[in-house]
């Protein structure tokens, strides 16, 4: 699985004119999952992202948590993630995974980060959203389960 993470001052999900998910501080998550992720991926991945130190202290050092600070998260499926530039000029999505798995492991992960207290709200699953962020920094980092 891979995550885009951006530190978020605010950010919203907006499918057919309709807010789908909202938050205020926090992280936005562009998530894309690949063939070969499990379940394993999933877990590594909310355990990872709720104790990754980004927010700053009072000291303004990067040294606290989205636990530590109790914010929320936006998450956006992402396929477009795994989208390979190399050859040609229109990305190839083949090791992106199928609509079902990846709904599957994007549903996983959302849970995952639920039951460690973090609440996440969400875009909808394989459509055409508009995503709107304050990005908080700027702080944008890449996770990926398989690096």
């Amino acid at each position: 699985m891979r995550v885009v993470l951006q530190r978020s001052k605010q950010a919203s999900v907006t499918v057919d004119g309709k807010v789908t998910g909202q938050i205020e501080s926090g992280l936005v998550l562009l998530v894309g999952v690949t063939h070969e992720d499990t379940e394993q991926d999933a877990d590594w991945l909310a355990e990872k992202i709720v104790h990754l130190r980004i927010f700053e202290d009072e000291s303004g050092k990067m040294n606290e948590s989205l636990l530590d600070r109790g914010g929320s998260i936006l998450s956006v499926s992402q396929f477009t993630l795994y989208g390979d530039c190399k050859k040609g000029r229109r990305p190839n999505f083949m090791k992106a995974a199928g609509g079902e798995q990846a709904e599957n492991l994007y549903d996983a992960l959302n849970e995952r980060l639920r039951a460690r207290g973090i609440h996440v709200e969400t875009g909808v699953f394989g459509a055409m959203m508009d995503v709107a962020l304050v990005n908080d920094g700027p702080v944008t980092l890449i996770l990926d389960t398989k690096d």
